[in-house]
């Protein structure tokens, strides 16, 4: 008998007592002012966030931001956006988004506790368009903002789509020498676009 073969009999034979899982019915970490909280986590991780209502009009807001100013070519999932033109319909391969400048793409709901937005594939034929733009635009209403993970995993479904991410802040790693650098394989930029419901 083999090595392998030995050690799968001996995992097979160990009898595992079942356990409990834990109960999730606690009292979760809940922010005074969620959207402050969302924020401030969203820049903690190199992000910023832009709130519409305040600026006017989505197109406004866009034309406000320099990473949409400088942008070439500007793929939009979101309607409205007129400088839009790259169309996924015509890209048959997701490796030919390589050079796009900015993405726009909508998020379900934010999460306070960790500035954390949820993007599903809903309508969008290549996943990969909100990693391997130059930079990300997301927009959210500002009443889909959460407290914590534990709402938003409560939120979760897929009866349309099958894939779903939660993008926190753009690209970043700090495994070189503790030094933190953004954009290193991925976006160089995410902007949070907090859009008012009412307006």
């Amino acid at each position: 008998m083999s090595s392998r073969s030995k050690i799968l009999q001996a995992l097979r034979a160990r009898d595992v007592e079942a356990v409990e899982l834990p109960n999730l019915d606690l009292a979760w970490v809940r922010y005074e002012n969620p959207h402050q909280q969302f924020v401030s986590a969203v820049e903690a991780v190199g992000g910023s966030v832009v709130s519409v209502s305040r600026q006017g009009s989505l197109p406004e807001t866009l034309a406000g931001l320099d990473v949409f100013a400088k942008a070439s070519k500007i793929c939009s999932l979101v309607d409205g956006v007129e400088r839009a033109n790259v169309d996924l319909d015509d890209v048959p391969d997701p490796h030919d988004l390589e050079d796009v400048d900015l993405a726009i793409v909508s998020a379900e709901f934010g999460v306070a506790e960790n500035g954390a937005l949820w993007v599903t594939d809903d309508a969008v034929r290549h996943r990969v368009l909100p990693f391997i733009a130059q930079h990300v635009v997301v927009v959210v209403g500002s009443d889909q903002i959460l407290h914590n993970m534990h709402e938003a995993y409560q939120r979760l479904h897929f009866n349309q789509s099958g894939f779903g991410v939660f993008i926190s802040g753009p690209s970043k790693t700090a495994d070189i020498e503790q030094s933190l650098v953004i954009g290193a394989h991925g976006p160089r930029s995410l902007t949070a676009l907090l859009t008012d419901s009412s307006s």
